[in-house]
C-alpha cells in the first residue's frame, strides 16, 4: 500500500523531435507511439547502471560519481515542504535502487503496465502522457529533475499513462515494500513528500485553467514562467533561462494548440523581446513582462519566495 492510502490522500502526436526554436518538420509517418516503440526494438531503450557510471552525452549538472550529487534535485524539492535531515537523506538514498539512462523520447513506463515501483527523476526532462489508438498524444505533466514522477501508481493495478522521455534521462526506482516500510516509521518524511505530491495537484489544476481560459499565448507564457520556477527551485535554472529539450510538437500536446500556432505564438514572444531561444535553451529577457502577459501567479507552487523572484 502507497504513501496515499496509509495517509487518506485522495486518487487522483505527433511525429518530429525537432527543436523549439527551428520550424515543423515531418521527417516521416510514424505516430509518437510507433516511434517509441521502434527505437526501443533498435535497442535505444534504457541501460541500467550504478552511481558511479556516467554517460558522456548527457549534460554533466549532476556528476554521478557519489550518492548524494545524484539525489541534490529530491533533496532540494523536499527542502522546500519540511526539514530533510541527514537521516532523512540516507534514507531516500536506500530507498532508490541502480540509476536507469534512457534517451531522448523513450517510453519509461508504458501505460497499461502494472506498477513495480515508483520512479524519480534525477537528470533530464520527461512527462506524463496519455496515446489515443490513433496515435494523437495528450502530454498531462511535464517532469523535471527531483520529481516523483507516478507516486500513487501502488494504488492502482494498472498504469493510466505513460510516462516518456522528452530529453536524455537518469531516473531511479522506488519499491512499494521500502516505500510501506517508510510510511510507519518515518512520520515526518512522510508528511514532507505528501505535501510535494500535492503542488503535483495544484500544477495540474493550473494547466486545466490553461487549457480550457487562456489564450495561446497566455498558455505558453505561463508554461514558460512555471518551468523557470520549478528548475530554479531545484537549482537547474541559470538565471531567467534553462535548458528546453521539448519540440515544438511537444509544446503543442502540452497547450492543447497545433504546432503551427505554437510556431507563430513563440514567434510573437520573441518579437516583443520577451523570450530568446538558442540551441534549445530559453531564456526569459523580460520575467515581469512575461509575468504580466500569462496572469501568472507562482503561489501554486508553493514556492520559497527567494525562488520566485
Amino acid at each position: 500500500m502507497i504513501l496515499r492510502a496509509r495517509l487518506g490522500w485522495s486518487t487522483r502526436r505527433r511525429s518530429s523531435p525537432d527543436s523549439v526554436g527551428g520550424g515543423v518538420r515531418h521527417r516521416d509517418g510514424l505516430g509518437e507511439r510507433e516511434r517509441v516503440r521502434s527505437r526501443a526494438a533498435t535497442g535505444t531503450g534504457a541501460v541500467s547502471m550504478t552511481a558511479s557510471h556516467s554517460d558522456p552525452d548527457l549534460p554533466h549538472r549532476l556528476t554521478l560519481h557519489d550518492d548524494d550529487d545524484v539525489m541534490i534535485p529530491l533533496i532540494r524539492k523536499l527542502e522546500r515542504f519540511g526539514p530533510v535531515s541527514t537521516e532523512d537523506r540516507a534514507i531516500l538514498t536506500r530507498l532508490c535502487g541502480a540509476i536507469t539512462f534512457v534517451g531522448p523520447r523513450m517510453e519509461i513506463v508504458r501505460e497499461g503496465e502494472r506498477p513495480d515501483g515508483v520512479h524519480v527523476l534525477l537528470e533530464g526532462m520527461a512527462c506524463r502522457c496519455k496515446l489515443r489508438a490513433n496515435g494523437t498524444r495528450q502530454i498531462l505533466a511535464y517532469l523535471v529533475p527531483g520529481d516523483f514522477c507516478d507516486l500513487d501508481t501502488g494504488l492502482l493495478d494498472r498504469r493510466d499513462h505513460a510516462i516518456t522521455s522528452l530529453s536524455a534521462c537518469r531516473f531511479t526506482r522506488m519499491g512499494f515494500a521500502p516505500l510501506g516500510n517508510l510510511v510507519r516509521e518515518q512520520a515526518t518524511l512522510v508528511t514532507t513528500l505528501r505535501r510535494a505530491n500535492l503542488v503535483d495537484d495544484a500544477i495540474l489544476r493550473e494547466w486545466i485553467v490553461n487549457l480550457g481560459s487562456r489564450s495561446a499565448i497566455e498558455r505558453i507564457a505561463h508554461l514558460f514562467l512555471e518551468l523557470l520556477m520549478r528548475l530554479r527551485a531545484v537549482g537547474l535554472a541559470r538565471g531567467d533561462g534553462y535548458d528546453l529539450p521539448m519540440s515544438q510538437l511537444d509544446l503543442a500536446d502540452a497547450t492543447g494548440l497545433a504546432s503551427v500556432h505554437v510556431n507563430r505564438t513563440l514567434q510573437d514572444l520573441k518579437r516583443q523581446g520577451l523570450i530568446e531561444l538558442r540551441s534549445r535553451i530559453l531564456t526569459i529577457r523580460n520575467v515581469q513582462r512575461l509575468t504580466s502577459l500569462a496572469g501568472f501567479d507562482p503561489r501554486y507552487l508553493s514556492l520559497d519566495p527567494m525562488t520566485s523572484r
